[in-house]
């Protein structure tokens, strides 16, 4: 079940008996308990954490009768603090699973034949991703609530989607914002939905009717910094010296960590150097390439790229890399002015 078909069912009045939601995203699950909260009275919601009581008591509540509404909503944290501890493999580990956590279970199979009418119980495992390492974790915890129908996966937004939504919100907000600064946002913010939000709000209340820029998103959204970073990409790729300067000057009054900026600098000049191995001929074709290899590229990304290759020849490219590699051992030094060695590495890349 997506996170909508269950918000559907909700605004329906027909929410399912017990749902596990499944997974660290965090707006869609925002969006989940917002709509159940809206559909049950007040007074009528209980919220209960597993790492302090048991299962078999979060059960005894949904079954208890309430003096005063028929309609009950029970959110419960932490449902991966019901499944047994492991211990050194997974036959140990499903070993306990059949006799520790076998009265939780039993309670909880039990209840879902002849649940109690009106009262939803929710889920919340939020610990474990769909991925690496948590991915067999979250296996264990999908088996041990296998009597709960409703198993909402709560995924990350990839950087498409969470463009598209974010778009969505600023058009509910009642704002424009340019296509580059929302491209900025997104990757500034690493596609996280739930603080995109959050920012987008903030930039309702300060852009009014005008169009909300690049530079009111270096301004205003925290760990967007690096947007200034960007900038000075961008300046580079032009051979802008005076800009670069400026720009370099912002970043020091600022206090940005200038090895950062530097570091941005390489991944700039080496994917410019891919660009031109590959034999790339538009922006298009360099957002197309990357993203083939797994890389995902905004177009304002690519077209930074694309201008990097048409500013610098491949040996240009070749010392900017090794002009980089020298203010990274000047900043590593044991007594760096960190200023001056970036000054020093943007004068003889642009001359």
């Amino acid at each position: 079940m997506t996170p909508a078909q269950l918000v559907s069912l909700v605004k329906k009045g027909t929410p399912p008996p017990a749902a596990l939601l499944l997974g660290p995203e965090a707006y869609q699950r925002r969006r989940i308990k917002d709509a159940l909260l809206a559909a049950f009275p007040e007074g009528s919601i209980a919220q209960h954490d597993l790492t302090e009581i048991g299962l078999a008591e979060v059960i005894d509540d949904a079954r208890a009768l309430s003096l005063f509404t028929s309609e009950r909503l029970i959110w419960v944290l932490n449902a991966e603090a019901a499944l047994p501890k492991g211990r050194a493999s997974d036959e140990d580990a499903e070993s306990e699973s059949a006799t520790g956590a076998s009265g939780d279970l039993a309670a909880l199979t039990e209840y879902l034949r002849d649940p109690t009418p009106g009262v939803a119980l929710v889920f919340e495992a939020i610990r474990f991703d769909f991925e690496g390492d948590d991915k067999r974790k979250q296996e264990r915890v999908r088996k041990f609530y296998s009597p709960v129908g409703a198993v909402v996966e709560l995924h990350r937004f990839t950087p498409a989607d969470a463009r598209s939504e974010a778009e969505s919100l600023a058009r509910q907000a009642g704002f424009r914002i340019e296509p580059a600064a929302l491209d900025l946002l997104i990757e500034s913010l690493g596609a996280d939905i739930a603080r995109i939000a959050v920012e987008i709000e903030k930039l309702a209340l300060y852009a009014g009717a005008r169009v909300v820029s690049e530079d009111d998103i270096t301004a205003l959204v925290p760990d967007a910094r690096a947007a200034t970073i960007f900038a000075l990409v961008n300046a580079l790729g032009r051979r802008d010296r005076a800009r670069s300067l400026a720009i370099l000057d912002t970043l020091t009054r600022e206090g940005e960590y200038l090895p950062l900026a530097l570091a941005f600098l390489s991944t700039q000049f080496r994917m410019a150097l891919a660009a031109r191995e590959a034999g790339l001929k538009s922006s298009q074709q360099v957002q197309a390439h990357f993203t083939r290899l797994g890389v995902q590229m905004w177009s304002s990304r690519a077209d930074q790229i694309w201008q990097t290759v048409g500013k610098f020849s491949r040996p240009q490219i070749e010392r900017a890399l090794g002009l980089i590699y020298k203010a990274d051992k000047s900043l590593r030094d044991a007594r760096p002015d960190d200023r001056t060695a970036m000054e020093h590495f943007i004068l003889e890349l642009v001359r």
